[in-house]
């Protein structure tokens, strides 16, 4: 059994063997030295600043790998000191790769799934996402959890293969063209960046064509057809939502977190509010005529819960697609929206200003209501244009 003055005298024996290396590694020039700290081998140089850090510049630190002072704890620490100067070279070093985050070990050094808990803190931690917590928990739920689920149990039935492999595996278990396979592939391509894991195949090749193969089929609700399923509602309080949702264009659950102050004072306007999954932004109603024909002067909300402590988003959207097929509604709550988005185009809305008024990018209004304007639309399109045509000339 080693006495403690014996293991201290071991100790002290690395020093010179230590200092020895440290010639090496500056006569190579590699910017990186090896020191001992108690029982512990530690790096020093000048390494980017920490995430989280109000320094801007690269400045003296040092790296903690938890290798023990030891001769095959020196041996470890030398590969190490020529790996990070390699990659402090090539601008590719990483903090995260080193930084312990669990038990003393390294983001790499964890099993899956306290790697997917490191991922969840850093997701929930992200400045943009703690602007709006209600929305970001809607997303990791709906867009993130279910994705690195199926990784777990992919991994868990295939042991034999390498995180790479059963990334890879999880998604091709899934059928191409559809949503499921668009956010599994931003899933675990974010996960995959957070580990800093190298993949040969970019996961959004693998993504499919689902955006184009899915709008140009789909066939949206006639304005003839979406005033027939308004009456068919017996409940007052959910014509409201109904009205509302295809007068503005509304997600399922901003219904229940609008401002309608304007909207019951006259205005044609609501307001969404910031807790909702793209934030605050105005609305105007496409038909205004709508307004009084739904009857949406007279807010009339169902009770439903919506304090987000104790619910979700997506809870409180799946409310609204269960009341439509209680009502028997042939088309889903979505289908309002997207009709309104096609309503604008074909009145001249400006794709930036209707973009706006849905809560999203430009590209993506550009990119998926374009293609909805299906032989139906195109001609009620035309006919408008040619109207516009006739008045003008009829003006001249």
């Amino acid at each position: 059994m080693m006495t403690k003055n014996t293991q201290v005298n071991s100790l002290h024996a690395l020093d010179p063997q230590i200092q020895t290396l440290n010639t090496r590694l500056a006569n190579a020039r590699m910017g990186i030295q090896i020191e001992r700290r108690g029982e512990k081998l530690n790096l020093r140089g000048t390494l980017p600043p920490k995430p989280g850090s109000d320094r801007l510049r690269p400045h003296q630190q040092r790296l903690s790998l938890g290798l023990p002072a030891t001769k095959q704890g020196l041996k470890q620490i030398e590969q190490e000191a020529k790996v990070i100067a390699a990659q402090l070279i090539q601008k590719s070093f990483v903090w995260h790769d080193y930084l312990a985050v669990g038990s003393g070990k390294r983001l790499s050094q964890l099993e899956l799934a306290d790697q997917i808990q490191a991922f969840e803190k850093s997701f929930f931690g992200m400045a943009h996402r703690m602007v709006n917590p209600a929305a970001t928990k809607t997303t990791w739920n709906a867009a993130y959890a279910p994705y690195l689920r199926k990784l777990e149990a992919t991994q868990a039935m295939h042991q034999s293969l390498t995180l790479p492999e059963c990334i890879y595996k999880t998604i091709q278990l899934i059928d191409i063209n559809t949503r499921g396979r668009q956010l599994c592939c931003t899933a675990l391509a974010a996960f995959s960046e957070f580990l800093n894991l190298e993949l040969p195949t970019a996961l959004k090749t693998l993504a499919g064509g689902y955006g184009k193969h899915r709008t140009q089929a789909r066939q949206l609700p006639s304005d003839a057809e979406i005033l027939a399923a308004w009456q068919q509602i017996p409940n007052p309080a959910w014509q409201f939502v109904y009205g509302v949702m295809a007068t503005y264009g509304l997600r399922n659950h901003e219904v229940f977190f609008c401002d309608y102050s304007a909207l019951l004072q006259g205005d044609t306007r609501v307001e969404v509010l910031a807790s909702t999954k793209t934030g605050s932004h105005a609305v105007w109603a496409f038909y205004p005529e709508w307004i009084e024909q739904f009857g949406l002067r007279t807010m009339m909300l169902p009770s439903i819960n919506t304090d987000l402590t104790q619910t979700t988003l997506q809870r409180i959207g799946q409310r609204v697609t269960a009341q439509f097929r209680r009502y028997g509604i042939p088309f889903s709550p979505y289908d309002l929206r997207h009709a309104w988005a096609v309503r604008t185009i074909h009145m001249g809305l400006a794709d930036t200003v209707a973009a706006k008024m849905m809560g999203h990018s430009v590209a993506v209004h550009t990119r998926t209501y374009h293609q909805w304007m299906t032989r139906r639309d195109q001609q009620q399109a035309v006919d408008v244009a040619l109207q516009r045509r006739a008045s003008m000339l009829s003006e001249s």
